[in-house]
């Protein structure tokens, strides 16, 4: 278990992106920046704040470009922004971004449902992408989406991701983040597609992002940490999902993956904190709260310092 508490310490927590987006609910700029602020001064290393969605289409992102203009260059340093084209990148570099998720899916299908274009379409546009972020002197990932199922075409061929990750025009990304969308993948799987890549491109850091759909999502996180991941992505209290892909439910609870991972951060007053911003977030919205570990912390087993005393 020591490889995965000397890794896991990269979460990044996506409740204010992947997290909102299916809520229908346009959170206000100040919780959000509450929520950022917060999870930054507990430890967490890195965030995603928002996307450059159509609002129309994703109405919980509509308010990315003001959370952006609330928070500090040193606070942006650490936050990713999602994107899709070179315009989305150019725009959101205007508001002050610095870190672009620039996000494809390697299935044609749900990149059309979901972007309105083909994958190969995606990936030429990239170069583009790529220059603008180097004009601002930014980071850019590149986010494989729907890596190992897609809602509308059923498995996707492991090869087709390679290939992606490998095909020059993606070179300028620093990052490639691994989508388990569906949150159907399960940890062989995730282990032999991260290693795969990470032995492709050997020189990247790589993320995985879960869902916990199926029940697998700490279970694949510490795969394709063991794989060789460099971080992992989870939301508070597994809030999430994606609103072209039919059958994504919540991501891996934030929580969840600390607690079994144990990043040196990662106390039970840190855990306090985050149970109570998750409660409250939840509340706003309406959500239920996924989080095995939330749960636990509220239970009555007192002697053990991880347990969370209720609010009187």
């Amino acid at each position: 278990m020591s490889d995965f508490v000397t890794t896991a310490g990269a979460l990044r927590d996506v409740t204010l992106r992947d997290g909102l987006q299916l809520t229908g609910k346009v959170l206000p700029t100040e919780h959000k920046v509450e929520i950022a602020r917060t999870l930054l001064a507990l430890g967490v290393p890195e965030l995603e704040i928002g996307s450059m969605a159509r609002p129309d289409l994703v109405p919980p992102m509509a308010n990315s470009m003001d959370v952006v203009a609330a928070l500090t260059p040193e606070e942006l340093q650490r936050c990713w922004v999602w994107v899709a084209t070179p315009r989305q990148v150019a725009r959101a570099a205007e508001a002050g971004v610095r870190k672009f998720q620039y996000c494809l899916s390697v299935s044609d299908a749900h990149n059309k449902a979901n972007i309105g274009r083909t994958a190969e379409d995606s990936v030429a546009a990239m170069p583009e992408a790529i220059r603008l972020t180097e004009e601002v002197g930014g980071s850019i990932q590149l986010c494989l989406a729907t890596s190992f199922t897609c809602p509308f075409d059923g498995p996707v061929d492991p090869e087709r991701v390679l290939a992606i990750a490998a095909d020059p025009r993606t070179d300028g990304a620093a990052d490639i983040v691994i989508a388990d969308t569906l949150g159907q993948a399960y940890p062989a799987q995730v282990h032999a597609l991260i290693a795969a890549v990470r032995s492709g491109t050997p020189l990247r850091r790589i993320l995985f992002h879960g869902h916990d759909t199926w029940g697998m999502g700490v279970a694949n996180s510490l795969a394709a940490l063991a794989a060789g991941a460099d971080a992992v992505d989870g939301s508070l209290g597994g809030l999430g999902g994606c609103p072209f892909a039919p059958g994504a439910s919540g991501n891996t609870a934030s929580e969840d993956i600390l607690f079994a991972t144990r990043p040196g951060w990662f106390t039970p007053a840190a855990l306090a904190t985050m149970v109570d911003l998750t409660e409250r977030l939840l509340t706003d919205l309406g959500e239920p709260n996924r989080s095995r570990t939330a749960e636990g912390a509220r239970s009555e087993a007192r002697a053990f310092e991880w347990v969370v005393a209720r609010p009187e």
